[in-house]
């Protein structure tokens, strides 16, 4: 069928993929940062860096591809995936111009307009039942709201909002009159209903004072359009959904994201409803919904830990496998953030089980690697018991490479544990998606598996049972009721 490219224009960088469209086999790759231009920022706001800001040019991102794919990095190429950071916010007027710079994922101006806008629509329920999700910093409708409040000019100009990758598709067709998104990367505005299927229109209006335009949003399978070259474009997506195509995860699969903070996330038949807030409901990128749960702590309670025992991670890893299941009683937990699930946001960690003979660094270093872990597993029974299966996980990022997390992983989530090879799986999901679009077929190809290394519970699943029990014992007695126990 010839060959595809997937993009993943991440925060930081763009990342190409041009693969075989039949086999998924990467022939050539490319890559180039996001080069730094200036900004102008908000009335009121200093010039230089401030804090809580993330933001950029989105021409950036023009620049960044068009080095990644310098050298005829895209000659031959049939169709274009693309993926991008979710909840980013681009503003633009009624010519098509950006109104303000573009606002990222992890800006944190907008907490207190998140807040603003959940007590507005009622609180955490109501939100959950019309989108499915509850008004977090990142979410777009959040920035919205931000910007009527400090940027009121900006906001009073904006005439449509699109996405990042919606805005990146757009311009790679020559800017035409029609825009789009996809139904994955809508689910993460907080103004589109993954349970509906539709925008509320209503929330846009509640957030920024009036009503704008928004992407047309597109199927799975559904291309956008064609580049003035004449290259398929196929719908794009956001960067979890595409890594999710990438990484081929289908029903009962479930993914473990080990970042300074946590995310558990799994592919399921339906839409889910969580009033406490909890339970992110996303689409993806297939026609299945992706619900989310994110924990605040996850490598950052191994490397505080590593810090104060005076090694790395690696050493940490090395001295927690010299201790034993439990930890000799010792048991962290590990909300040095506070913590979003379970909902204690203004909580510390805590150390119990000291004794004599558990004050050893090995006991803390396990203690550290169990109560994340423990924590993680918290997060994925929150999916459990809404009735997503879990049959095995895939767990990522850097720090599921340390001996000690693949040791203790499989007993304590409780299922085989998937360990991919390392990949960018999010411009492979966007190049998955076009040759889907490419062929359009009722289902994404099937490319060959990438190797990856299973790691069974076997018979020490009852250890592990064990470990969390000790958790869940010191948990539900330090915060009676987080979890509906006490």
């Amino acid at each position: 069928m010839g060959t595809v490219a997937g993009i993943d224009s991440s925060s930081q960088f763009t990342k190409i993929v041009v693969c075989d469209a039949d086999t998924g086999a990467v022939i050539r790759e490319g890559h180039a940062p996001h080069p730094e231009l200036p900004l102008r920022p908000a009335p009121g706001e200093p010039a230089g860096p401030a804090v809580g800001r993330s933001e950029t040019d989105p021409q950036a991102w023009l620049y960044s591809l068009g080095e990644a794919a310098a050298g005829g990095l895209l000659e031959g190429v049939e169709a274009i995936g693309v993926a991008a950071q979710q909840h980013g916010m681009i503003a633009q007027d009624a010519e098509g111009v950006p109104v303000r710079p573009a606002m990222l994922w992890n800006d944190k101006r907008s907490t207190g307009a998140a807040a603003d806008l959940t007590e507005a629509l009622g609180g955490p329920g109501a939100w959950a039942r019309a989108v499915g999700a509850v008004p977090q910093a990142a979410h777009t409708v959040s920035k919205l709201r931000w910007m009527a409040q400090n940027d009121p000019a900006a906001a009073g100009r904006t005439a449509e909002v699109l996405l990042p990758h919606d805005w990146l598709v757009w311009q790679l067709m020559g800017r035409p009159a029609r825009r789009t998104t996809d139904r994955g990367d809508a689910s993460g505005t907080g103004y589109w209903s993954a349970a509906a299927e539709q925008y509320r229109h209503d929330l846009v209006e509640l957030a920024l004072g009036h009503r704008v335009s928004l992407p047309d949003v597109l199927g799975p399978a559904e291309p956008a359009g064609r580049t003035p070259e004449g290259l398929l474009i196929s719908a794009g997506t956001g960067d979890n959904m595409a890594a999710a195509l990438g990484l081929h995860l289908g029903i009962g699969d479930a993914v473990v994201s080990l970042g300074a903070s946590g995310t558990v996330f799994a592919v399921h038949g339906e839409a889910l409803t969580d009033p406490g807030g909890m339970i992110t409901s996303f689409a993806d990128a297939t026609g299945h919904h992706m619900p989310v749960v994110h924990t605040l702590n996850a490598t950052r309670v191994l490397r505080a830990t590593a810090d104060l025992l005076g090694t790395d991670l690696a050493g940490l890893s090395e001295a927690a496998l010299q201790s034993t299941p439990g930890s000799y009683g010792l048991v962290l937990l590990p909300y040095l953030e506070g913590e979003r699930t379970p909902q204690l946001p203004h909580t510390a960690g805590t150390l119990a089980g000291l004794r004599r003979e558990s004050m050893k660094r090995e006991h803390l270093a396990r203690a550290a690697f169990e109560g994340m872990l423990c924590g993680l597993a918290d997060a994925l029974d929150v999916l459990r018991g809404r009735g997503v299966q879990v049959r095995r996980v895939f767990l990522l990022g850097q720090a599921a490479e340390l001996p000690a997390v693949r040791t203790m992983a499989p007993v304590l989530l409780g299922a085989p544990v998937v360990l991919p090879q390392p990949a960018d799986y999010t411009a492979l999901g966007a190049a998955r998606q076009a040759a889907w679009a490419l062929s359009g077929g009722a289902e994404p190809p099937q490319w060959r598996s990438s190797a990856v290394q299973l790691l069974e519970p076997g018979e020490e699943l009852a250890i592990g049972q064990a470990v969390r029990q000790q958790y869940a014992a010191i948990r539900d007695q330090t915060h009676p009721g987080a979890f509906g126990t006490g």
